[in-house]
C-alpha cells in the first residue's frame, strides 16, 4: 500500500476499502504536483478504531514524511480538509494488531499556487520567473533586477524576467548542516536612485534545499521588504543503463533486451546533479513481469543493501555520481515473457560515514534512510529472453 502519486487529482484510501483494512499496516503516500500547484486533500469517509488515536491513526504531512510539519492526526470524522503550502503532501495510515475497521477514502484535486514569482529546482540550475505586471504594480523596474554576482543578467521578456541560476556559480552559496545541503543565492530589486527613497530594496533569497526523498525549492523576501514565501517539491534526476560488457564502454540502446538465460547483466546507475559532494549507491533491486506491482511475484537481487542473489556483485566506479552493479538472468525470467527490474538508490553526502551509503548490509528487518539522503526509484525494462534459450537450473 502507498506509493508516490503524481496525477493532478484522484482518491487515496486504506488497503480493502469498503472492506476491513489489515493489521499491522503502515502507508505512506506522497502526492507529488508539478510546480506551482497546491495540493487540496479531503477525507470523505473515515471508519477506524477512534478514541486517543495511538492505535489505528492517519497523518497529513506538508510536504515529505520525515522533515515536514504534521498538519493533523486523526481516526475517526469525516471533511478533514488539508491544504498544502508546496506541491508536495504525504498521508500515513497505520494500524495496530487488534482490530480492524473499514478504513478510510479521501480526495485530492490540484490548484495554482497564485503566486507572481515562480521556482523551479531543475537539476543543474534554479529556474527563477519574476512577474513584470507584478513588478510594474509594485513600482519597480525590471531593468533593475539583479543578482548577488550582477555580472549574471536575467532574461527580460515582455512579460517576465527570467534567471536559470546555477549551482556552483553565479554567486549561489552552498552551506551544509546535520539534515541539509543548501544551494541559496538572492535576487536584488533596486528602487529608484532618488535621494530620499520612496521605496525598498527588494532582497529575494532563493534555494534549493535538499532533504530527505526531495529537492525542496524555497524562497522569500528579507527585511519585511515584500511578502513573497515560494518552496516546492522535486526529485533527483537519475536513470538506469544496460551495459554489454564488465568494462562499462557500450551501452545497450535496444528495448526491449533479449537476452540469453545464464547471461551477465551489466548496469550503472547515473545521478545527474552539478553537486560534486553527492555519492549514489545501490540499495535495494526487484524484478517483477509487472511494471506497476513488484509485491505479488517479487525476486530480490539485493535488499537494503544486502544481495539476495548468488550472482549480484558491485564494481567500482570512477566517480561517486555512478554506481555499477551486475547479475546473472535466473529462472525467474524462463516463466515469464518479459521482467522488468525496481531499483532504489540512495544518493547521501560524501564522506558521511554515518550514513547508508557507507555502512553496506543492513541486517534490520525496515531501513529509513536519515534526513540526510534520497532514496529515488527507478524501473527499467522490459527484459525478454531470447527465442529458444529453456530453463537451466534452479535461480541463484
Amino acid at each position: 500500500c502507498g506509493g508516490s502519486v503524481s496525477d493532478p487529482s484522484g482518491v487515496l484510501q486504506s488497503p480493502s476499502y469498503p472492506g476491513n483494512y489489515p493489521n499491522d499496516a503502515d502507508c505512506v503516500w506522497e502526492i507529488q504536483l508539478e510546480n506551482n500547484f497546491r495540493v487540496t486533500l479531503t477525507f470523505r469517509d473515515i471508519v477506524m478504531q477512534s478514541g486517543t488515536c495511538q492505535n489505528d491513526y492517519i497523518e497529513v504531512y506538508d510536504g515529505p514524511l520525515h522533515s515536514s510539519p504534521l498538519l493533523g492526526r486523526f481516526c475517526s470524522g469525516s471533511f478533514h480538509t488539508y491544504v498544502s503550502s508546496s506541491n508536495m503532501i504525504s498521508v500515513r495510515f497505520h494500524s495496530d494488531s487488534r482490530y480492524s475497521f473499514r478504513g478510510f477514502q479521501a480526495h485530492y484535486s490540484s490548484i495554482p499556487a497564485g503566486h507572481n514569482t515562480t521556482i523551479q529546482c531543475l537539476p543543474d540550475y534554479m529556474h527563477i520567473v519574476v512577474s513584470r505586471d507584478y513588478l510594474q504594480s509594485q513600482g519597480y523596474s525590471a531593468q533593475r533586477v539583479t543578482l548577488r554576482d550582477n555580472r549574471c543578467r536575467p532574461t527580460v521578456t515582455s512579460r517576465e524576467v527570467v534567471f536559470n541560476i546555477p549551482y556552483n556559480g553565479c554567486g549561489t552559496v552552498q552551506e551544509e548542516n546535520n539534515d541539509t545541503i543548501n544551494y541559496s543565492n538572492t535576487i536584488r530589486v533596486a528602487s529608484a536612485g532618488y535621494v530620499i527613497k520612496r521605496k525598498k530594496n527588494i532582497n529575494l533569497h532563493v534555494g534549493c534545499r535538499m532533504l530527505r526523498k526531495s529537492w525542496q525549492q524555497v524562497m522569500y523576501a528579507a527585511e519585511d521588504t515584500v511578502d513573497v514565501s515560494e518552496h516546492q517539491f522535486g526529485r533527483y534526476d537519475m536513470n538506469i543503463t544496460f551495459y554489454e560488457s564488465a568494462a562499462f564502454r557500450r551501452q545497450v540502446r535496444r528495448s526491449p533486451y533479449y537476452i540469453g538465460l545464464n547471461q551477465n547483466l551489466y548496469l550503472q546507475a547515473c545521478l545527474r546533479s552539478p553537486d560534486p559532494n553527492l555519492k549514489v549507491v545501490v540499495d535495494t533491486c526487484v524484478a517483477s513481469p509487472d511494471p506497476r506491482d513488484f509485491n505479488t511475484l517479487a525476486y530480490y537481487l539485493v535488499r537494503n543493501g544486502c544481495p539476495r542473489d548468488s550472482s549480484y556483485a558491485t564494481y567500482y566506479s570512477p566517480s561517486s555520481h555512478f554506481a555499477r552493479f551486475k547479475f546473472n538472468a535466473f529462472e525467474f525470467m524462463s516463466r515469464h515473457p518479459s521482467v522488468y527490474l525496481k531499483c532504489q538508490m540512495l544518493v547521501c553526502r560524501l564522506g558521511d560515514f554515518s550514513s547508508h551509503c557507507y555502512q553496506g548490509c543492513s541486517s534490520r528487518a525496515k531501513r529509513d534512510t536519515s534526513s540526510a539522503e534520497e532514496a529515488v526509484d527507478v524501473v527499467v525494462g522490459p527484459l525478454r529472453l531470447r527465442e529458444g534459450d529453456a530453463p537451466s537450473g534452479n535461480a541463484g
